[in-house]
């Protein structure tokens, strides 16, 4: 199986299933001689893990990452960074009525196809208990980037939208609930939503939108590998991400240019940024922010038709522990992602 790497000088390589012993990860070009900030890392990682809260999958998972390369005396060494997280609380028989038939809308059907054999406990490589690699990875981004400020927050759940510009938010709220809302009415309104979709054994989707302040000017590089393209390739390797759009998005193609224009200022800056930070496929210091669309959690605990592994049409409820609405835990994902491209830009630029 290939493509369980991302980057250029900043690197992660996931390893390990849902149901595995482990997940884990290696680091590669992480600069030497940097403190790590362990009590960070695992503040991430309590954000994205599982049983946080009565919205989300009760799998309680500690998610406690252990190191076990490139760190020496609270400092990384320069050399590869190894890690494991441990799989703690598996229930693999919830999904041995999975193990002929393959689940709707989920990468069951395609691995078994691809692979001619798959992994069914949980989805294995599949599941989203993966991204708790990519969390690491992302917390350790982080530190390389100290003055760039990432904030990631739940803008919709279903129909229920934040109709604030982020500039009029108070990301200081963003933690204060279990949706992970900064506008504190409409968090109360999305969690009873949430709550309610779960009495119903369905499922719901949303958007999250993520803010990065503080960019410098110039990350990303011409034609191929622009800012906004590694980006959006990064989010759009988020289990459940449907759609990406920076800046003005998918708006912006409803204006002229004389409205979309972003004018100059004497110091570079512009007065409008409609360009989410991005001109040219490089940062030209505004504010870089976008919009990333997650769909319903595949898995209902209501009975639908299903295929099973010999062509047969069956039928099937869904079982186990899973979330009523991914974008709440899917917030630290989405940060963790941008913090790697950006550090990778960061330090493609320092080679020039």
């Amino acid at each position: 199986m290939a493509g369980n790497s991302y980057g250029t000088l900043y690197k992660i390589t996931t390893f390990g299933e849902s149901h595995g012993e482990a997940l884990g990860g290696i680091i590669d070009g992480c600069p030497a001689g940097i403190v790590l900030d362990l009590e960070a890392i695992e503040l991430e990682m309590s954000r994205r893990k599982p049983g946080q809260s009565a919205i989300v999958t009760q799998r309680k998972e500690p998610d406690a990452v252990q190191f076990l390369s490139g760190l020496f005396e609270g400092k990384t060494t320069g050399t590869p960074i190894g890690f494991i997280i441990p799989n703690t609380n598996q229930k693999s028989d919830d999904y041995s009525h999975i193990k002929d038939n393959y689940r709707p809308s989920h990468a069951d059907y395609v691995y078994d196809q691809k692979y001619g054999f798959r992994d069914y406990r949980g989805g294995g490589r599949s599941s989203a208990r993966e991204t708790a690699s990519r969390v690491v990875a992302g917390a350790i981004a982080k530190q390389i980037l100290p003055d760039i400020k990432i904030s990631a927050y739940v803008s919709a759940v279903g129909h229920l939208t934040v109709d604030k510009p982020y500039q009029d938010l108070d990301f200081s709220h963003i933690e204060n609930n279990p949706v992970r809302c900064p506008d504190p009415e409409m968090a109360v309104v999305m969690e009873e939503y949430i709550r309610e979709i779960r009495k119903q054994g369905d499922t719901v989707g949303g958007v999250v939108t993520c803010v990065i302040q503080n960019v410098p000017v110039g990350l990303g590089e011409p034609v191929f590998d622009k800012l906004h393209a590694e980006l959006g390739k990064a989010m759009l390797s988020i289990n459940a991400v449907k759609g990406f759009e920076y800046g003005s998005g998918f708006e912006g193609s409803k204006m002229k240019g004389s409205e979309h224009n972003d004018l100059y200022n004497c110091d570079g800056s512009t007065r409008t940024n409609l360009s989410g930070g991005i001109q040219g496929g490089i940062s030209n210091g505004m504010d870089v922010y976008f919009n990333v669309a997650f769909k319903p959690v595949a898995t209902i605990m209501q009975k639908q038709e299903s295929l099973d592994n010999k062509g047969n049409i069956t039928e099937m409820t869904g079982k186990g522990r899973h979330d009523p609405c991914v974008v709440p835990r899917a917030v630290p994902i989405v940060e963790a992602m941008a913090a790697i491209v950006l550090a990778d830009f960061y330090l493609i630029n320092k080679t020039y």
